[in-house]
């Protein structure tokens, strides 16, 4: 069986920003397992020495992949490694104008959850905006 893929985020509030990608991406904070009443509750049980300092999310239809975010105090490197693509447009299937419009009315739903704006692309035929989460990584709204 192949595992499925978690994407990782190490970060200065595992909480505060798991719910602005949970809102930006139409994911949901993940339910803790069976008996337990929080995710805190059952990594205490488990021996976890700091489970206030994890959080995860999930894609409510199981596709996509889980979203962890975990406490780190060490600085944030001048430019990610890796960065999430949202795709907001139904692609090629409507005009550039278009996708451009529903790029910019997601941008807009995202900056008001706490993302800030950087720049928009727009490269042989395709539009997308760059944007900073609350921690300030980085993300494409394309």
């Amino acid at each position: 069986m192949r595992g499925k893929v978690q994407i990782v985020f190490d970060c200065r509030d595992p909480d505060a920003l798991a719910a602005f990608y949970a809102v930006a991406l139409h994911y949901q904070l993940q339910d803790p397992p069976a008996g337990f009443e929080t995710w805190q509750a059952f990594l205490k049980a488990q021996g976890d020495p700091s489970p206030e300092w994890t959080s995860a999310i999930v894609d409510p239809d199981g596709t996509g992949p889980r979203l962890f975010f975990q406490h780190m105090d060490t600085p944030k490197p001048p430019k990610n490694r890796l960065h999430l693509d949202i795709n907001s447009t139904r692609g090629h299937e409507v005009s550039l104008e278009q996708r451009k419009n529903e790029v910019n009315a997601e941008v807009l739903r995202i900056a008001a959850l706490g993302a800030t704006k950087q720049k928009e692309f727009e490269e042989n035929g395709e539009y997308w905006v760059v944007m900073l989460d609350p921690e300030g990584n980085e993300f494409c709204v394309q």
